[in-house]
């Protein structure tokens, strides 16, 4: 018998802390760098982000996973027992040992689960879930826990006011399950690709082994994030426009033909501009950076989570997920809803 990977369940948790384009612009003006709420919504499309507490273990990222994943079971009907893999997509662990995947599964109380963490940055939560297909399909998993989560906020590079703006936490999951591989709902196809030669534009220097986060380093934001912006929105647009066409192509559909279009919510502007490229309306792109920021691989299944739950995406909708991040990586899926 073939097999075929469907999503019966999403979530998604988000930290209290609410962070305004204010409250950025008062941060920064502490450093005597100047910004506003105006400047921040003409070039992003943000109004606020959240952020977790410090110090507070219910906001951790394997607690904001496990807020989300909660959410997919219950979605789902599945117990924690149910689950046989987790796949958790995080550029930001709670540490480096144990995986953040390991953390969630005793939090989770996931007994007969395996798990491992993944790092493709923004596009984990696609790489995830096509791992996840993979695995399903040659009949190794029946039911698998996909989450992306990210806390960023712990490594934004407060000296660089293009892209310290940008940045927010939270969580996405769902529950993929095997099925027939004719059944209607599934994941139809999945496209991946990945471009080190672009490392630069988008990486965090130190805090791994190549180069420790000593006080000296610290000092120099060399353990912050740091991008080329203007090259990384150059490329995005292309990326994603790309990607979008070869997964439509690929199943013989046109862009008129898709119900939803979920892409990485890096920057409205960026969502806008591949909309234009795709000739597709932006009533058919799902958005949600204004609220929450770039959350990296949280963004494409907490945007899923929330379009599902407020009954935007029904039941035989074709919805396309396509996302771009640091390594450079790439990657879209298809699906039926």
């Amino acid at each position: 018998m073939e097999y075929a990977a469907t999503i019966t369940g999403t979530g998604s948790a988000f930290p209290e802390h609410r962070v305004t384009n204010h409250d950025i612009a008062d941060r920064l003006a502490a450093s005597n760098i100047e910004t506003s709420d105006v400047w921040i919504r003409e070039r992003t499309g943000i109004a606020e982000r959240r952020f977790s507490t410090p110090g507070n273990s219910d906001e951790y990222n394997s607690s904001l996973g496990l807020a989300a994943a909660q959410k997919a079971l219950e979605m789902a009907g599945k117990a924690p027992e149910d689950i046989d893999q987790i796949i958790y997509s995080t550029c930001t662990p709670d540490t480096i040992i144990p995986s953040t995947a390991c953390w969630l599964q005793y939090k989770l109380g996931a007994v007969r689960a395996w798990g491992m963490d993944l790092n493709a940055a923004c596009s984990g939560f696609i790489y995830g879930l096509t791992i996840a297909d993979q695995f399903i399909r040659t009949n190794q998993v029946k039911t698998c826990l996909v989450v992306g989560a990210e806390i960023l906020s712990s490594i934004i590079n407060w000296q660089d006011r293009s892209s310290c703006i940008l940045f927010g936490d939270g969580a996405g999951a769902a529950i993929v399950e095997s099925a027939p591989s004719e059944f209607p709902h599934r994941i139809l196809s999945s496209h991946l690709l990945s471009d080190g030669s672009l490392w630069e534009l988008l990486h965090v220097p130190a805090g791994g082994s190549a180069q420790a986060a000593t006080p000296d380093i610290m000092a120099q934001n060399l353990n912050k994030i740091h991008m080329n912006g203007r090259e990384i929105f150059k490329i995005a647009v292309r990326t994603l426009t790309s990607f979008a066409m070869t997964a439509l192509e690929k199943n013989g559909m046109t862009v008129d033909m898709l119900d939803w279009f979920i892409p990485h919510q890096a920057n409205y502007r960026i969502i806008e501009a591949v909309a234009k490229r795709l000739e597709l309306p932006m009533e058919k792109v799902l958005v949600n950076v204004d609220r929450y920021g770039n959350t990296s691989s949280a963004t494409v299944p907490s945007m899923l989570d929330e379009a599902v739950r407020d009954g935007r995406i029904q039941k035989g909708q074709t919805v396309l997920l396509d996302a771009f991040g640091a390594g450079l990586t790439y990657g879209a899926i298809l699906l039926r809803w």
